[in-house]
């Protein structure tokens, strides 16, 4: 057990330089107002003048005081060695700090104990002090006592109401329940006549969990005469034995030595099973972070090989889905270009209507313009072609926009192997800031050539209607099925007018020869009586008013116009799907092998070419200033966590009881 403190005090100097703030050592913090006694009750503890005096605030930063029990003999030794110093730093006047002083005592006369001395807490500023003085004092002791691993010595004086002590308050705030807690009640000569301090010393007033301590302190005219520590501890002894005779024996700076280190020592066996546990897992989190800054860079050539084929291998491997880091979050590398192809891409093109925009005055216009001046006998294979290509042009857009998504894809690989596959690539500003233009310049040089090809892909397909295809078949026999349809319907209507006009010619030949001189005659007149008719161009969806009455603009279509429509929309329809099965195949077979496949094959390639060259090694190899810093400190930090790790481990288990 007495071997605890010692341990926690070889803690402390590992952790010095490094920052003992990461690891909660167990350790007793002194916290107590100005005036309230406190550098008396550790002077006393001490057994020496050591600590400045003054009016207003006189510590300004924390002092981890060490008390180390040796022989007379050892302390000679150590005195005489120098050992014995006290550090004194001088500051201005408005500064209070949180780097803590250290003070290492070696003495006869001590216990082994640690104590945590702290500025004392104030409320007003005085001379250049900051207004905000009394926040910066209590959040500097908030940050010592809410180490649940520290044991809180409040000093109050005894001369003052223990309900307004500004120490406990601050102590409750951390320990409620007052389990880390143990009062001190400072001057207990200076009470006012007839009063006493039984009640509240037998706890009585506000219960303390770890114990209340009387002592008395030494007065100002103690120490302008220069009166002994070993005569004011006479003196106080006496005090509490003419005073407090029933708490004699468990008050006084004596008793509150021994019950210090008693406590101390036994809090410090509680709490050394986490402080082990939690060194232990310090070290290997800061084993890890001292990997990924890597080591300081002796090779230039290799160190740029080695980083530009491990970005160049996690880029595809990221495409591949076989990277290390795989997101769990959204779909990412290869699988979204895959989510592209057949979900964002393969939708668009199933939603194109084969019809769409296409109406039937569109498709009574496109037969007409192609049969010229002559009526359409059959359904003109020139209208198809024309009315097809119409449609299939409206594939082109989809078909590159799903180059261009693709290419964003490639894009933000860039930046997830940057920050998750290649860590080491973070410790070279330049490399990477190179690397990402390197691969930016490669995509931006593909994207064009991809495009080019997608648009190509749909021209092929503009260039050839092929009636032929297998799939187009049953088609082109249901058109020319109707086509037979209406030339067998056509001629039979063709013999029955004549027919039907020879018989009415047989009967009518004579008197229209007698009346045709007149009836000629007649017709001659009213033309050139007629005004002039207009026999323009008609425009889409209009006719020509050969009559003094309006003509709709739309009509009814007749059996055969409507038969002609359906004939060329089912022919359409038919070859679209045909084109656009085909394009949602082509496409993505496309992106993969002029953009995809190509960066995956070249990448490395093209990052040695334009990266390995003599003069740039030295500037894309310069370290950040943060990285090499946080390396050092990191380096620092894992060999003080090496050596606490020995410090523990060098404890046995049976010490502990």
């Amino acid at each position: 057990m007495e071997t605890l403190i010692p341990t926690i005090n070889r803690l402390q100097e590992v952790f010095l330089t490094v920052g003992a703030e990461i690891i909660q050592l167990p350790q007793i913090v002194v916290v107590g107002s100005q005036s309230s006694g406190k550098s008396s009750v550790l002077e006393s503890l001490v057994g020496r003048d050591f600590l400045p005096r003054g009016s207003g605030i006189v510590t300004r930063r924390p002092l981890v005081l060490q008390l180390i029990n040796v022989s007379p003999l050892q302390e000679r030794l150590k005195n005489e060695s120098g050992t014995y110093t006290f550090l004194y730093i001088l500051i201005n006047n408005n500064q209070v700090l949180v780097q803590p002083i250290y003070l290492k005592i070696f003495s006869p006369k001590v216990l082994n104990l640690t104590l945590v001395d702290l500025p004392g807490i104030t409320k007003v500023p005085v001379g250049d002090q900051p207004e905000d003085i009394e926040a910066q004092v209590q959040e500097m002791i908030l940050s010592f006592i809410s180490n649940p691993n520290s044991l809180i010595l409040a000093v109050s004086p005894a001369n003052s109401d223990l309900a307004t002590s500004d120490a406990l308050k601050l102590a409750r705030e951390v320990d409620p329940d007052g389990r880390r807690t143990l009062l001190v009640v400072s001057k207990l000569d200076l009470m006012d006549a007839g009063t006493d301090a039984l009640e509240v010393l037998l706890g009585r007033v506000i219960p303390v969990r770890l114990g209340i301590i009387g002592v008395v302190n030494r007065s100002q005219h103690d120490i302008n005469t220069q009166k002994s520590l070993e005569d004011s501890m006479r003196d106080e002894q006496a005090f509490l034995q003419r005073h407090y005779p029933s708490l004699a024996s468990r008050a006084g700076s004596r008793y509150l030595a021994k019950t210090l280190s008693r406590l101390l020592m036994h809090h410090i066996r509680d709490c050394l099973p986490d402080l082990k546990t939690r060194v232990t897992v310090l070290s290997a989190q800061y084993q890890t972070r001292l990997n990924s800054y890597g080591q300081p860079v002796e090779d230039h050539s290799a160190t740029l090989l080695q980083i530009v084929t491990k970005f160049a291998s996690d880029y595809c491997n990221t495409i591949e889905g076989t990277a290390r880091y795989i997101q769990t979050t959204e779909l990412c590398g290869g699988a979204r270009i895959c989510y592209i192809f057949h979900e964002t891409f393969g939708r668009t093109l199933q939603s194109i209507d084969p019809l769409g925009g296409l109406t039937e005055l569109d498709i009574l216009t496109a037969i007409r313009n192609a049969t010229g001046p002559r009526p359409a006998l059959f359904v003109p294979e020139v209208s198809f072609e024309l009315l097809v290509k119409r449609q299939m042009k409206r594939l082109e857009e989809p078909s590159l926009r799903c180059v261009e998504l693709v290419h964003e894809e490639l894009q933000r690989i860039i930046q997830h192997c940057s920050s998750y596959s290649t860590q080491e690539l973070l410790r070279f500003p330049k490399l990477h800031d190179s690397i990402v233009e390197v691969v930016t310049g490669l995509l931006r040089k593909r994207l064009p050539i991809t495009n080019e090809m997608v648009h190509n892909l749909v021209s092929i397909e503009l260039a050839y209607i092929n009636t032929k295809h297998p799939d187009f078949t049953d088609a082109a026999q249901v058109s020319a099925s109707v086509n037979s349809q209406q030339v067998v319907i056509y001629s039979l209507q063709q013999l029955l007018t004549f027919i039907i006009y020879s018989a009415r010619v047989n009967s009518r030949s004579c008197a229209e020869a007698l009346d045709g001189g007149k009836r000629w005659k007649n017709e001659k007149v009213a033309e050139e009586k007629a005004p002039a008719a207009s026999f323009g161009s008609p425009s889409k969806g209009q006719a020509i008013n050969l009559l003094d009455t309006a003509v709709p603009v739309s009509r009814k279509l007749s059996a055969r116009e409507q038969r002609d429509c359906e004939v060329i929309q089912r022919l359409i329809k038919c070859y679209f799907l045909i084109v656009r099965k085909s394009i949602q195949d082509s496409v993505p077979k496309t992106v993969m092998h002029f953009l995809v496949n190509f960066v995956k094959e070249h990448l490395q390639s093209e990052l040695v070419g334009q990266l390995y060259k003599q003069p740039l090694l030295q500037e894309l190899l310069i370290e950040s200033q943060d990285t090499a810093q946080q390396r050092t400190e990191v380096a620092q930090m894992l060999e003080a966590l090496k050596k606490a790790n020995n410090i523990i481990s060098e404890i046995r288990e049976t010490h502990l009881w």
